[in-house]
C-alpha cells in the first residue's frame, strides 16, 4: 500500500483544523491543467505536510478523487472544506500561487480550473501531535511524494498518524484494528461527503445530464436517488446528474428513472400543472448512464425511487 505526502499552506491547515465535524476536504492545486492524480489510489492514505519553517505533518486523510474544476464549482461543491472562509478568500490565495507560475487569469473571477485533489475523513492534529516529517525529505520538493507504508520512514509516519487519530479519539479505517503494530496495513473505503460526492457523479456522467446531454455546468446538479435524510448514501451508484429543473421533478417524484434506466414522467405533472409537454417529449427515453458497470445507477434503488417517491 502507498500513500502521498502533499505539501501543505499553513493557512489551509489551520482554518481547517478550527472546523468541527468535516468529513471531506478539498486539497486544491492551483493549476488544474496537470491531467489525473494517479499517485495513489482511491483509499489510499493523504497525508498533509506543514512547509517551512513547519516541516512536520499535520493530518492526513484517504484519497478519493481527483477533478479539474473551475475555481468556482470547486466552491460551490466544497465551501468552507476548501480552507477559506469565503470564495473571495480562497481565490486570494489561488491567485497568489497562479502568478508566482506566471499563469495568466481570465477576467471573470474564478473562471481558470484549479487541481482539486479530493480527501475523505480528514484528521487534524494539534501541534502538539504534529508527526515528523520523513528523514530524507528534500527541501526542493515542490508539491510532494508518493511513499511506500509498509516499510521504512512510511510505516513509522502511517502508524504515528493512526496513533495520534485514536489519541483524539477518531475512528480509523482500518479493516483490522487489532493487527499487530507493524503488520500489513489494510483499509476500508472511506465514506465520502457531499461534495466528493457531486464531483464523482459530475465526472461518472462525463459532465452533461443523463436526460436531455445538457453540458452547461452551472445547471447541472448530482441527484441522490435516494435521500441522504432516508439513508442513502454519497456513493456515485446513489446519483444521477439531472438538469436543475429535473432534479428538481425527480425528488417531487414526478418523473423517475427505471431499474432498465428508462425516463418516466407522471401524469401528475400534467394534473397538477396543466402542462409539462417539455418533460413528456423525453419520455421512455432511455437515459445516459456510465460506461463502467461500477459507477452505474444502482437498479434497487432506482426501483425504491419508483415505489417510494414516483408519483405513478
Amino acid at each position: 500500500m502507498r500513500g502521498f505526502i502533499g505539501n501543505t499552506d499553513y493557512d489551509w491547515y489551520r482554518f481547517l483544523a478550527a472546523q468541527p465535524d468535516i468529513d471531506e476536504v478539498n486539497f486544491w492545486q492551483p493549476s488544474g491543467g496537470g491531467g489525473r492524480f494517479g499517485v495513489v489510489s482511491p483509499g489510499e492514505p493523504f497525508f498533509f505536510r506543514l512547509k517551512s519553517p513547519h516541516n512536520a505533518i499535520a493530518g492526513f486523510g484517504y484519497f478519493a478523487s481527483y477533478s479539474a474544476l473551475p475555481a468556482w464549482l470547486a466552491w460551490e461543491s466544497f465551501g468552507r472544506t476548501n480552507g477559506a472562509a469565503d470564495f473571495d478568500e480562497m481565490r486570494a490565495r489561488i491567485e497568489r500561487y497562479r502568478r508566482r507560475s506566471g499563469a495568466t487569469d481570465p477576467g471573470r473571477p474564478g473562471d481558470y480550473a484549479i487541481g482539486c485533489i479530493m480527501v475523505a475523513s480528514p484528521v487534524f492534529f494539534p501541534q502538539e501531535l504534529w508527526v515528523r516529517e520523513p528523514a530524507d525529505w528534500a527541501p526542493n520538493i515542490v508539491r510532494g511524494r508518493g511513499e511506500d507504508l509498509t516499510r521504512g520512514e512510511g510505516l513509522r509516519i502511517f502508524t504515528e498518524c493512526l496513533e495520534r487519530a485514536q489519541q483524539l479519539g477518531v475512528p480509523t479505517l482500518l479493516a483490522e484494528p487489532d493487527r499487530p503494530r507493524y503488520g500489513e496495513p489494510t483499509l476500508v473505503k472511506p465514506r465520502l461527503g457531499q461534495g466528493i460526492f457531486r464531483v464523482s457523479v459530475l465526472d461518472a456522467y462525463d459532465r452533461a445530464c443523463a436526460v436531455t446531454g445538457e453540458h452547461s455546468l452551472p445547471v447541472l446538479e448530482a441527484a441522490h436517488i435516494m435521500p441522504y435524510a432516508d439513508g442513502g448514501t454519497h456513493d456515485v451508484t446513489n446519483g444521477l446528474l439531472l438538469r436543475s429543473d429535473i432534479h428538481r421533478l425527480f425528488d417531487l417524484g414526478y418523473v423517475t428513472v427505471t431499474p432498465e434506466y428508462r425516463f418516466k414522467v407522471s401524469d401528475a405533472l400534467a394534473e397538477d400543472f396543466h402542462n409539462g409537454r417539455t418533460y413528456y417529449a423525453e419520455r421512455d427515453r432511455r437515459v445516459v448512464v456510465p460506461d463502467a458497470e461500477w459507477m452505474q445507477p444502482s437498479r434497487e434503488l432506482l426501483a425504491w425511487h419508483g415505489e417510494s417517491v414516483w408519483r405513478g
